[in-house]
């Protein structure tokens, strides 16, 4: 498990920042999936500092509450009218029965101490009807991020935080949270050139480098300067996302 509280707060914002075309485009892929009555109230589980939340609010026209354990990162997300912040865990959500429609869970999973518990939770906290927006990497569909070339263990330590599909599914099915058919495939990010990919990354707000060796980091990250310094304007390849839509059966 990872402490958000220790040192990952204070690099967040630098190294995982959104702007606005990318939550946009988020946005639009939820509300495809997503019934289209309005308003609808959701739970952004692991919000951290909010990046998605006070979207979601207006996307789906009701409140929105993100549920995040790490004081720290509560701390920098930003005011919203329609927003409330809440102290608290996946397995333990601090939301009455049955008062959401939507929850969110951004690449937050693979950070659940019980994930099969978190399931039962979410099946608790909506109303029937309800969806699942379980944005994840599985273990058996890993991206090839264009910076997995400088840190040789990244790709496996990352692969090791994750689930399959079918075990994601199977853990799902036994809250009663239904899968669509096909896990949703959506190209929300911006392409970056190198240079700025090196800022974004060197800031180490990934998890992934809380797994990794300290020289292999040093020398990766050596390696890649040097390449950022000599192709600063490279474009590096955008690589799609995953999410599996789990539905809340009656």
């Amino acid at each position: 498990m990872v402490d958000y509280d220790d040192r990952l707060h204070s690099v967040y914002a630098a190294g995982r920042a959104v702007d606005q075309a990318t939550v946009d485009a988020w946005m639009r892929a939820y509300a495809d999936v997503v019934r289209p009555e309005r308003p609808l109230t959701v739970l952004d589980l692991g919000s951290g500092t909010g990046r998605f939340t006070g979207a979601l609010a207006e996307t789906f026209g009701g409140p929105a509450y993100g549920v995040e354990p790490s004081a720290r990162m509560r701390e920098q997300a930003p005011a919203h009218p329609e927003v409330t912040y809440l102290e608290g865990s996946a397995e333990a959500i601090p939301l009455p029965d049955a008062s959401c429609d939507v929850a969110l869970l951004f690449l937050s999973f693979h950070h659940f101490a019980d994930q099969q518990q978190a399931f039962h939770e979410l099946h608790r906290v909506l109303r029937p009807g309800g969806v699942v927006l379980l944005r994840s990497q599985f273990a058996d569909r890993m991206p090839e991020l264009p910076w997995y070339r400088y840190f040789p263990s990244a790709p496996a330590a990352d692969a090791a935080m994750y689930r399959t599909v079918g075990e994601t599914e199977r853990m799902a099915r036994a809250a009663n949270l239904v899968p669509d058919a096909e896990v949703l495939v959506v190209e929300a990010e911006q392409q970056r050139t190198l240079e700025t990919l090196y800022e974004r990354v060197s800031t180490r707000a990934l998890s992934t480098f809380e797994h990794l060796p300290a020289d292999e980091i040093e020398a990766g990250f050596e390696e890649f300067r040097r390449d950022a310094d000599a192709e600063p304007d490279r474009p590096t390849p955008v690589i799609p996302a995953t999410v599996m839509v789990l539905r809340r059966v009656a």
